[in-house]
């Protein structure tokens, strides 16, 4: 006599809803599209108190999916997760991300921690044929990419 053997687990289900056509997405060309981006999205009254990382989610166009709020952390750092951040990336069907994140000091120097978890993370994405294009460190009134300033090797 065969004996059915049944375990409590979760059921993991994965939903995409786009809200936006993918033609009416705005295209991202540059650092400054991606600050423009981040900047319009983030809240005005905490940009200068605590700090915040998000990414943008992009097609194969670098059309602007959405954003994703990845952490908030104190004063002089938030905690960034990378799981998170891939997960967003994957369940959205991302091809590429920018990251970004804020400075409430309005130094726009990438420290050494920023740099460093940007390329834990450029690593991270090849694995899942995710492009990494950017990160963006903004202020309430400017913003500098790692890209730009060729602080890390990003894949393009």
């Amino acid at each position: 006599m065969t004996k059915e053997f049944h375990t409590n687990i979760s059921q993991i289900t994965l939903n995409y809803q786009h809200k936006v056509k993918a033609d009416a997405r705005p295209k991202v060309t540059c650092s400054r599209h991606g600050y423009e981006l981040f900047r319009e999205n983030w809240n005005d009254m905490t940009i200068n108190l605590y700090e915040e990382f998000k990414i943008l989610l992009l097609d194969r166009n670098n059309r602007c999916m959405g954003i994703v709020p990845i952490s908030q952390g104190g004063v002089s750092g938030t905690i960034v997760d990378s799981k998170l951040i891939f997960a967003s990336a994957l369940k959205a069907r991302a091809c590429g991300i920018i990251l970004g994140h804020n400075h409430p000091s309005g130094n726009l120097k990438a420290s050494r921690a920023d740099i460093g978890l940007t390329e834990k993370i450029v690593q991270g994405a090849k694995y899942l044929d995710i492009s990494v294009l950017d990160h963006l460190i903004l202020t309430d009134d400017n913003y500098l990419s790692l890209a730009d300033d060729n602080l890390v090797s990003f894949t393009l």
